[in-house]
C-alpha cells in the first residue's frame, strides 16, 4: 500500500507547520490535525500489528473508534499508555509509539508460523486444549499472554491529575455530526440549557469527511462553522469535544470522558488541568445523534494489511489530505462507494469499483465499474497485491461464473452501515432489526426522556435524518414546555440506487474451504468459526459469541458485531431479528482508570486520619499503622529495640508500673432523647433500663442474626443522654446501624445520635500507678475506690482542664480513661508524660493493646468474631439479657436450633505446649497431628501472641464444642508444622478480676 499526501480542499490539518513523530524507533514527520494513522498512512507504512491467534500481518482498517487492529503503546516511562487506536491518537511533536503485538517483532512472530497450521486451531482451540494438565497452566498462561499482543500498563505511578464534574442540564446531545448539531441549535435557540459532546477533536461528524454535502445552501465546512459559532455565543450551551459518553444510566444519568490534554505533548501540558475529566452529566432529556458505523463486507483474506473500509478511504483523504493507495479496488453494497470512488479519483487514483448491484453503473469516467461482482479473496502474502473478483447472481448471494483478477494495492469494502446503538441499549434494551435498511436500529419514538435522531435510527440520508432530527426535538421542547415551532434545514435529496444488502460475499467455495474470511479481526473470528459453533450445538448468539470471541476485542465488535449476527442466523436458518443482537454495555470505548477515580486517589480517596496528640507520637518515635483510616502508634521502640521488645516493655509497664495510650480513634456517638434508654434496650443485648448517671456499662450490639457485630462502653451522662463508644473502624457503621433502626423501624422513639469522634480527645492511663499520676493532675474528683469505682465516671477537671474521667479498662488494670475537647488533647498528653515521669510512665500502642486485652479474654470484633459468633458462642451469655420484659436485636435468633445446637464453634484459649512457640493467626485447628479424611477441622486461630507478663505464648480461638473441650489437647495446624496446644479458658491473667478493681 503506498499511501501519499494530496492536496484537498477542506481538510483538517496545518500543512504550513510540520511535527515529528517516531513509531517503532523510526522518525516521520506530520502535520497538526493529524492521527497517528493518518500520518503512518502518508508515510506508506503498511503493518501495524500482528493478529492475536494466528499472528497474520494486520494494518488500518478504520478511521476512529472502530479500528480493530492498530492499537499502539504511546509514551515511556510513567505517562505511557497502552492500546490506544492510532486512528483516535492525535499527533503532537515528539509523539512516540510503538507496536504492541508481533513477538519478538512485528516484522517476525513467532505465531505467524503457528498459524500456518490455523486449520487445527478453529474457535474452541484453546479452550479445548490447554485443559490439561493442570499443573502446566502457569505456563499456558505466561505464553499465551506473551503472545496476545497487547500494551503493557505502567508501573510507575501516574504522575497526571484527573477529575470529575458534575452536570445538571435540559437536554444532553450526544454527537456532533449533521443531526447533533442541529439538535443542540433547536434545544439553545429555545433557551434550553444544553451539553453538546463529541468524541472528536471538532463537531461535524461525517460532514468533515464529506464535503459535497449542503444544508441550508451551504457547504458542510461552512455549516459547522456557522452552527458551533452560535452555540458558543449562547451561555447555557456547553461544546465539549474529545469527549466519548461511554455509559448511559438509570434516570438519565450519562458519564463521558474528556480527553483535556492528551493532544498536548506531556512536557507542555498545563499543571492546573486535568489529564481526563470524567462528566457526569444528569439530563431531563438525553438526544442520542450517535450516527452509525460503516461495516465491512466479509471476503477471503479481508484482514490482509491495506484492506480499509470505504469511509476510512474518504475520511483519510478529506480530513486529512492521505490518498491511501494508488490503485484501488472498492465493493460495496450501496452508493457510497461511488462517493469515495469520485473524490479518489479525482486526487489521482485509479479507482476500479465492483459493486454487488447488478445494474450500477459510474457517475463518469474518472473510475471503472464492474456491475453485479464481488470479492472473492484479496491476494497477497504480508500486504495487499490484488484481488480476484467473481460475478454475483441476481438476487441469490451465489457466484454467477468465472471471475477476473485484479491487480491493486488497497481494497476499500463497504456492506452497509450499522448505528451505533450502544449507549442506547445500557439499559438492557434491544435494537431492532429493519430489512429495508439491513441493520439493527433503536426506535424513532425513542423511549421516554430519551429521544434519538438520525443514522442511529435509520434514517441515513442527510435529508431524511435533519427532518426525523427536527420532529424527534419538537416533542424534547414541548416536554420542556417550550412551544417554539421548529424548521428543517433544506437539504437535497440525492438520487441513489437501492442498495444491496449483503454481507458475507460469496467465493464459490464450502464455508472454510477458501481463503479465511475474518468477521471480527482482533480476535481471529472467520466465518467458518461462527458456523462451527453452530455446527457444535451453540444456538444462542451470546453462546456464539463466547465460543468464538466474536465482539470480545477492546473494539467492542463494532465492526464485526452486525456481521457476525447475520452470518449466526443464516447459518441456524433463522431470521436475523430472532436471533437477535448480544448484551451491549459500558464502557462504549476503553476509559482509563485515572478518569474512573478522578481525584479519589491516595488520601483523597482513602483519607488518612490524625488525632490530636498525633504530634507527640511522632516525636517519640512511633512506629504507625493505619486503623479504620486513622494512623495509631502500634508501638514505641527505643534505640535497638525491634517490635517485639518493645512490645514486651511496654506490656510490662502496663501490667507492673503505668503506661499510657492515645484511645482518641475510639468510635464515639452521642445519644439524647427522652426515648435514649428504650433505644438502647432494642439495639443492645442487656438492660439499660437502670443505669444510673454517672455509671458505664459493657454492651454487645447484635445483628437481625443473634451475631455479635459490635461492642463498648456506654455511660450515662444525663437521664435523657448516653455516651456510647465503639470500635475504631466500626464507627461509622454503627452510627448507620442506629440511624437505620431508629428511621426505618422505630421513628416512634423521641431519640438522635451525633457523633462526636472528633469532639473529644481520651488518654488511657493504665496500670498499678495510674492513680497516682492521675492524682497530680486531678484535685477535684475523688479517686478514692470506694468512692470512684469500676465502671464509674466522673466529671471534674485534669491539668485545668474540663474533662470526662472514665474508669474502664481494656487491659484488665487500674486505669482511667482522661476525654477532653480534641483541642486540648496534645497539651493533656504532654501533661500526663509529665506528671508520670517519677514513675516512668511509658506510652504504648496498639501491638500492645492487642496483647494487654488477650490477656484478658477481652474480644476485638472483626478478629476474634467473623460475623458468625453468637454472645453464647463467646461465652459471653451474662453480658445478655434473655429476661429483659422487652424485645432486642437478634434476640429471637438466639433461640434458633441451628444457634442453640451444640458443637457450634465456641471461643477459648490455647495454651502451646511449647510455651516459645506463638501459633499462627488462622491457623487450622484439629483433633490429629496427622492429616487425614478423618481429621476435620476445628477452628482456627483468632488470635496469638507471646506474653512478656506470663513468660509465654497465648492465644484465643474458635473451636468447634471448645467450651467442652477445656483441657484437651488439640493440634494447630500450619505451614507444614504442628503445635500441640492444650484448651482452657480465654482469660489468661487476673481471671476474678481483681487488678482492675484495686
Amino acid at each position: 500500500m503506498s499511501g501519499t499526501r494530496v492536496p484537498q480542499t477542506g481538510t483538517r490539518i496545518d500543512t504550513t507547520r510540520t511535527v515529528k513523530f517516531s513509531f517503532d524507533g523510526r522518525d516521520y514527520t506530520g502535520h497538526p490535525g493529524d492521527t497517528l494513522a493518518s500520518a503512518l498512512l502518508a508515510h506508506g507504512v503498511r503493518r501495524m500489528a500482528r493478529s492475536f491467534k494466528y499472528g497474520r500481518p494486520r494494518g488500518i482498517i478504520g478511521a476512529g473508534a472502530e479500528e480493530p487492529n492498530a492499537l499502539v503503546q504511546l509514551g515511556t516511562g510513567a505517562l505511557t499508555t497502552p492500546n490506544v487506536k492510532a486512528t483516535q491518537a492525535e499527533l503532537y511533536d515528539g509523539l512516540s509509539a510503538r507496536s504492541t503485538s508481533g513477538w519478538p517483532s512485528l516484522d517476525f512472530d513467532l505465531k505467524s508460523v503457528l498459524g500456518q497450521g490455523s486449520r487445527f486451531m478453529p474457535a474452541g482451540f484453546y479452550s479445548k486444549t490447554f485443559k490439561w494438565p493442570q499443573k502446566l497452566w502457569p505456563l499456558y498462561e505466561t505464553v499465551i499472554r506473551k503472545f496476545a499482543g497487547f500494551g503493557d500498563a505502567p508501573t510507575e505511578p501516574d504522575p497526571e491529575n484527573y477529575d470529575h464534574l458534575h452536570h445538571h442540564v435540559d437536554v444532553l446531545v450526544v454527537g456532533g455530526g449533521a443531526c447533533g448539531l442541529l439538535a443542540a441549535l433547536q434545544a439553545g435557540r429555545a433557551g434550553l440549557k444544553t451539553v453538546l459532546l463529541d468524541e472528536q477533536n471538532e463537531l461535524g461528524g461525517w460532514l468533515l469527511s464529506d464535503p459535497h454535502a449542503q444544508i441550508d445552501g451551504r457547504n458542510s465546512d461552512a455549516y459547522i462553522r456557522s452552527v458551533h459559532t452560535t452555540l458558543a455565543e449562547m451561555p447555557h450551551v456547553t461544546v465539549l469535544t474529545r469527549t466519548t459518553a461511554f455509559g448511559m444510566y438509570e434516570q438519565n444519568l450519562v458519564q463521558a470522558v474528556e480527553l483535556v490534554q492528551d493532544h498536548i505533548a506531556p512536557e507542555q501540558r498545563q499543571a492546573h488541568l486535568p489529564r481526563h475529566r470524567m462528566h457526569k452529566i444528569r439530563a431531563h432529556h438525553v438526544v442520542l445523534a450517535t450516527g452509525a458505523i460503516e461495516r465491512p463486507l466479509v471476503f477471503g483474506n479481508n484482514d490482509l494489511p491495506g484492506v480499509m473500509t470505504v469511509s476510512a478511504g474518504q475520511t483519510f483523504l478529506h480530513r486529512y489530505g492521505v490518498r491511501v493507495g494508488q490503485r484501488v479496488v472498492i465493493c460495496g453494497t450501496s452508493d457510497l462507494i461511488h462517493d469515495c470512488a469520485e473524490g479518489l479519483a479525482k486526487a489521482g487514483a485509479t479507482v476500479t469499483v465492483a459493486d454487488v448491484r447488478h445494474g450500477a453503473v459510474a457517475r463518469n469516467s474518472s473510475y471503472a465499474v464492474l456491475a453485479g461482482h464481488g470479492i472473492a479473496e484479496v491476494t497477497g502474502g504480508s500486504e495487499v497485491k490484488g484481488v480476484r473478483l467473481v460475478p454475483l447472481h441476481a438476487t441469490r448471494d451465489e457466484v454467477a461464473g468465472n471471475g477476473t483478477s485484479i491487480a491493486c494495492d488497497v481494497v476499500l469494502s463497504s456492506g452497509g452501515l450499522s448505528p451505533t446503538v450502544h449507549l442506547f441499549c445500557h439499559d438492557g434494551s434491544r435494537p431492532q432489526w429493519l430489512e429495508d435498511v439491513a441493520a439493527f436500529v433503536v426506535p424513532r419514538t425513542g423511549r421516554k426522556g430519551v429521544a434519538c435522531v438520525g443514522a442511529v435510527t435509520g434514517a441515513f440520508e442527510l435529508s431524511d435524518a435533519l427532518a426525523q432530527t427536527t420532529h424527534a426535538m419538537q416533542q424534547v421542547l414541548a416536554a420542556c414546555g417550550k412551544r417554539e415551532s421548529l424548521q428543517t434545514p433544506a437539504c437535497i435529496q440525492p438520487k441513489r440506487l437501492p442498495a444491496r444488502p449483503m454481507f458475507r460475499l460469496p467465493d464459490g467455495k464450502i464455508e472454510g474451504a477458501g481463503a479465511k474470511a475474518f468477521v471480527d479481526y482482533q480476535n481471529d473470528v472467520s466465518a467458518a468459526d461462527i458456523e462451527l459453533a453452530v455446527r457444535e450445538n451453540y444456538h444462542s448468539i451470546e453462546h456464539v459469541k463466547r465460543y468464538t470471541a466474536l465482539g470480545f476485542g477492546t473494539d467492542q465488535g463494532k465492526l464485526s458485531n452486525v456481521n457476525g449476527f447475520v452470518i449466526t442466523a443464516r447459518a441456524l436458518k433463522r431470521p436475523v431479528n430472532e436471533v437477535g443482537t448480544t448484551t451491549y454495555r459500558p464502557a462504549y470505548t476503553p476509559v482509563s482508570l485515572g478518569a474512573l477515580a478522578g481525584t479519589m486517589s491516595e488520601e483523597l480517596f482513602d483519607p488518612n486520619r490524625y488525632s490530636a496528640i498525633h504530634a507527640s507520637h511522632v516525636a517519640r518515635g512511633a512506629a504507625l499503622e493505619p486503623v479504620g483510616q486513622w494512623q495509631r502508634p502500634w508501638y514505641f521502640a527505643k534505640p535497638g529495640e525491634d517490635l517485639h521488645a518493645a512490645v514486651n516493655r511496654e506490656c510490662l509497664a502496663a501490667r507492673n508500673g503505668v503506661a499510657v495510650m492515645d484511645a482518641s480513634t475510639l468510635g464515639k456517638i452521642q445519644i439524647d432523647g427522652p426515648d435514649a434508654r428504650e433505644f438502647l434496650n432494642r439495639i443492645y443485648a442487656n438492660a439499660w433500663t437502670q443505669l444510673a448517671v454517672g455509671k458505664c456499662r459493657y454492651g454487645l450490639m447484635l445483628d437481625e442474626n443473634g451475631m455479635v457485630m459490635d461492642d463498648g462502653v456506654t455511660a450515662c451522662i444525663q437521664q435523657n443522654q448516653f455516651y456510647m463508644t465503639t470500635t475504631t473502624g466500626g464507627a461509622a457503621r454503627v452510627l448507620n446501624w442506629l440511624e437505620r433502626w431508629h428511621q426505618t423501624e422505630w421513628p416512634e422513639l423521641k431519640v438522635w445520635m451525633t457523633s462526636v469522634t472528633d469532639h473529644w480527645s481520651t488518654i488511657a492511663l493504665v496500670g498499678p500507678k495510674s492513680r497516682a499520676v492521675l492524682a497530680k493532675l486531678c484535685p477535684d474528683i475523688d479517686l478514692s475506690p470506694e468512692n470512684f469505682k469500676f465502671m464509674d465516671w466522673r466529671a471534674g477537671t485534669v491539668n485545668g482542664l474540663p474533662a470526662r474521667v472514665f474508669r474502664i479498662s481494656f487491659s484488665g488494670e487500674l486505669s482511667y480513661e482522661l476525654n477532653v475537647e480534641s483541642g486540648y488533647g496534645h497539651a493533656l498528653w504532654e501533661a500526663v508524660m509529665a506528671a508520670g515521669a517519677e514513675f516512668d510512665i511509658t506510652p504504648y500502642g496498639t501491638e500492645t493493646m492487642h496483647v494487654l486485652r488477650a490477656e484478658k479474654g477481652f474480644i476485638i470484633v472483626g478478629q476474634d468474631t467473623d460475623g458468625s459468633m453468637s454472645p453464647l458462642d463467646l461465652d459471653m451469655a451474662w453480658a445478655v439479657g434473655m429476661k429483659k420484659p422487652f424485645s432486642f436485636l437478634g434476640k429471637r435468633s438466639l433461640a434458633r436450633s441451628d444457634t442453640a445446637r451444640e458443637g457450634r464453634k465456641q471461643l477459648v484459649g490455647l495454651l502451646p505446649e511449647d510455651p516459645n512457640s506463638v501459633l499462627i493467626e488462622g491457623a487450622q485447628i484439629m483433633e490429629s497431628a496427622t492429616v487425614g479424611t478423618n481429621n476435620q477441622m476445628l477452628g482456627h486461630v483468632t488470635s496469638s501472641y507471646h506474653s512478656a507478663f506470663l513468660g509465654r505464648s497465648i492465644a484465643m480461638a474458635v473451636v468447634a464444642g471448645g467450651l467442652q473441650r477445656k483441657e484437651q489437647t488439640l493440634y494447630v495446624h500450619a505451614h507444614g508444622k504442628v503445635t500441640p496446644v492444650k484448651v482452657g479458658g480465654s482469660v489468661f491473667v487476673d481471671v476474678k478480676g481483681d487488678r482492675q478493681n484495686v
